[in-house]
Parts: structure tokens; sequence; C-alpha cells
């Protein structure tokens, strides 16, 4: 575990979440743990210190030049770990996993439950299964979701043949 110094969250979850996870994190590892927030949403979650801390929202960098003038001040306040959630809401997606992506920091994964894992080898095996669990190929539903996978690019053969017939059929009526 990397030593912490600072903690870049990405609020891409409810903030429910993150009203307990702030106190857990600060009750847990530091009381005094500068936590950074990214966020979409008005407001901080409960447990945010702003004096502490920094919140960025991402409707303040919506062009190319403001999002990369936001990841050169998050590398230069040298985040020792990133956090993100992975949940079942499709909140800030590409910008938890390009913010993941560009910086030099540990990436901690937080679950729906409040639970978290580093990402990294030691972790692999429940990483797999994270990533099975939420594609739906894990538990009673697997043969089915496998099952779909499989015949896809069937029905979509026969699809695409169905609609070239009908408009042959048309085409030669005219």
């Amino acid at each position: 575990m990397p030593p912490l110094g600072r903690v870049l969250l990405v609020e891409s979850g409810g903030r429910q979440l993150y009203n307990k996870l702030i106190p857990h994190f600060r009750e847990h590892w530091k009381a005094d743990l500068e936590i950074d927030l990214v966020t979409c949403f008005a407001g901080t979650p409960e447990g945010f210190d702003s004096g502490n801390g920094k919140v960025y929202r991402v409707s303040d960098y919506a062009t190319p030049e403001a999002r990369a003038r936001l990841l050169a001040e998050l590398r230069a306040r040298n985040h020792a770990v990133i956090g993100v959630l992975c949940t079942a809401e499709p909140v800030m997606t590409k910008w938890k996993w390009w913010l993941a992506w560009k910086l030099p920091a540990k990436l901690l994964i937080v679950n729906e439950n409040g639970d978290y894992f580093w990402a990294d080898r030691s972790n692999l095996g429940l990483i797999a299964h994270f990533a099975l669990y939420r594609a739906g190929l894990t538990g009673p539903e697997a043969m089915k979701s496998a099952a779909r996978l499989f015949f896809f690019p069937f029905t979509l053969l026969y699809l695409i043949l169905f609609a070239a017939a009908a408009h042959a059929k048309r085409s030669l009526r005219a």
C-alpha cells in the first residue's frame, strides 16, 4: 500500500456511498487524510473537508484544453491513490477510467456496498470475477448471457439477410 499523502476520489456513482466512505477512510487510514474530489454533483459529500482537499467539477472542464489543464493540475498535486466507484450506475464512466489511466496513482476500486480493493496483481482473480459479474456471466444468469452472446452473430446475420431479401423483393416488383 502506498504511503497515503493525498487521495483523489472520483465520484462516479451515488453520493450516499461517499457519505459513508470518506469518514471510513479518515477513521481507518489517517484522520488528516487529504482528499480531493472529482464530481459532477453540487455540494460535497459528508465528511469532506474543503480546507483539506479540493473539489473539481467536471462541468468546468468541457473542452479538450480544459481537460488538459485539469490533468496537469491533478498530476501536480501528486496523488498516491485514485479511488473510483464501480457500481451499476453509469455516472462519469469515461471520466473515472480516463483519470485512472492518466494519473500515476494506485487504483482503488470501490463497489456499491462500500467494499474496496486495490487494482493490482494480487487481486486479479477478484477483478476478473468482478468484471464477469458486471457482464452477467456469473451466477444463475450466466448460461442465458453466454447463449445470447453466442447466438448474437447468427441473429444479426439472419436480420441482415431478411432485410436484404425484403428490399430485393420490393425493388423487383417496382
